[in-house]
């Protein structure tokens, strides 16, 4: 399913990796999201391209862009992911 640029995703409530709810609703109006789908947190090719752009964060975060991170890892997981690759985004 192709979605064309400027259309709305829909709304989406999930736990970040400190146990908070994240909304995407949240942000409409206040910031534009850069949403990123991966599987799986500890694995090579993901480890990669989250450290990159923890590496090159100001690219897609600043006062106007907030970067959310989505994964199918439980919370705990997402936790020592993060603190390990010492990534400072929500996952």
């Amino acid at each position: 399913m192709a979605i064309e640029v400027g259309t709305k995703a829909p709304d989406f409530e999930l736990k970040d990796n400190h146990g908070r709810t994240v909304r995407l609703s949240d942000y409409r109006g206040e910031k534009n999201v850069v949403l990123l789908f991966y599987p799986f947190a500890f694995t090579g090719v993901c480890t990669g391209e989250l450290c990159e752009l923890r590496d090159n964060l100001p690219t897609f975060v600043n006062d106007d862009t907030q970067l959310l991170a989505v994964s199918n890892d439980s919370i705990h997981t997402l936790r020592v992911f993060a603190e390990q690759e010492g990534l400072e985004y929500p996952l």
